[in-house]
């Protein structure tokens, strides 16, 4: 199941995007080269991101601009990495976080 926006009247979007591949938690998945990872996420239908570190509650999708942290993730290997923001690149290899994780 595809959720992504193919067309739209207002926006520019075209299915001209490249295709690369990103690993999510071991899971290789397609994703539109640029585009914001939580997009590619959502599109793949993952919707959990991390988990809060007192209750181990998900949290995903929130404010989509960068000024929460819901959507925050590991991201080749750092944490607390704002997906919402950061643009897809071919290889990336993101995992969901638990709890406030430290730069290895």
């Amino acid at each position: 199941m595809d959720c992504r926006i193919k067309e739209h009247v207002v926006l520019d979007i075209g299915s001209d995007a490249e295709i690369v591949e990103i690993e999510v938690d071991g899971k290789k998945i397609p994703a539109e080269k640029g585009e914001p990872i939580l997009a590619a996420l959502l599109a793949a239908g993952i919707k959990v991101n991390r988990y809060t570190a007192k209750r181990h509650e998900p949290r995903g999708l929130f404010c989509g601009i960068g000024q929460c942290t819901d959507c925050a993730m590991v991201v080749n290997g750092h944490p607390n990495t704002r997906t919402c923001i950061t643009p897809v690149e071919e290889g990336m290899v993101i995992k969901t976080q638990d709890g406030i994780e430290k730069e290895v």
